[in-house]
């Protein structure tokens, strides 16, 4: 691109095409690879493409491809073990992750956009079931459900699996507490689902049904300024009312 002393914009643009295509053509063997690894097949290539995007993408530093793989495998082994539905078992514990591929493009959890994904391509609805309560967003509806948040919950608690110590785990979760806490008006606050989630109750004489909805935006915008986290944080704010009278 400079041999003469000069630079040539069009190699630049020849070279970025051919980067490109190389990477696209890595992640669809990727997605493919996955799929055939646990025996999964006849899944739509642009699902597969998704999949494998998965391959560059990490969550507390756990590849989150290799991490999927994971959980196929140990779910497959649970229902076996258990008696339920194995293909079932398997494919949502492949799936389960897949919103991960398009959460830094598309709003809302991975699990809430994996969903809308397993929709669009037409996966069966028993599989989606199974897949969605992994982070106990949604309740359990099917016994699958509650194998693949064993096995994800296995996949990553392993020894290796996500390097990182508990002193940064909890530390992590002090802060995000601690700084929902310097609001005014907050009574107590949760970080919880592994810092995914923060519950805050606050005095419902201090601030009422809007001011909790502007609170919640606050809060969000607070913590994207000053902390580091993977993924997305929800903000669930709580204000009860109680009314009280006295029989005599």
């Amino acid at each position: 691109m400079t041999e003469d002393g000069r630079i040539h914009p069009a190699k630049i643009e020849e070279i970025v095409s051919w980067a490109e295509k190389e990477i696209d053509n890595r992640i669809r063997e990727a997605g493919e690879a996955a799929a055939y690894e646990v025996g999964i097949a006849g899944l739509n290539p642009k699902l597969l493409y998704m999949l494998g995007r998965l391959r560059y993408r990490t969550s507390f530093k756990q590849n989150v491809l290799l991490h999927s793989l994971e959980v196929s495998y140990l779910s497959g082994a649970l229902a076996a073990e258990l008696g339920f539905d194995v293909k079932t078992a398997k494919m949502a514990g492949l799936l389960h992750d897949i919103g991960k591929a398009v959460d830094h493009e598309v709003q809302g959890t991975h699990v809430e956009i994996g969903i809308k994904i397993l929709e669009k391509f037409g996966i069966d609805q028993k599989v989606i079931d199974a897949m969605k309560s992994h982070h106990e967003e949604y309740p359990y509806s099917i016994p699958e459900a509650y194998i693949i948040t064993t096995a994800d919950a296995l996949s990553a608690a392993r020894p290796g699996a996500r390097k990182d110590t508990v002193e940064n785990y909890l530390k992590r979760l002090e802060e995000l507490e601690t700084l929902t806490s310097s609001f005014e008006g907050v009574e107590k606050c949760y970080a919880i689902q592994a810092g995914r989630e923060i519950r805050v109750f606050v005095r419902p004489e201090d601030i009422d049904d809007l001011g909790s909805a502007k609170l919640a935006r606050e809060i969000a915008d607070k913590i994207e300024e000053e902390l580091k986290y993977p993924g997305e944080i929800k903000i669930n704010v709580m204000r009860e009312t109680r009314a009280i009278e006295y029989a005599r």
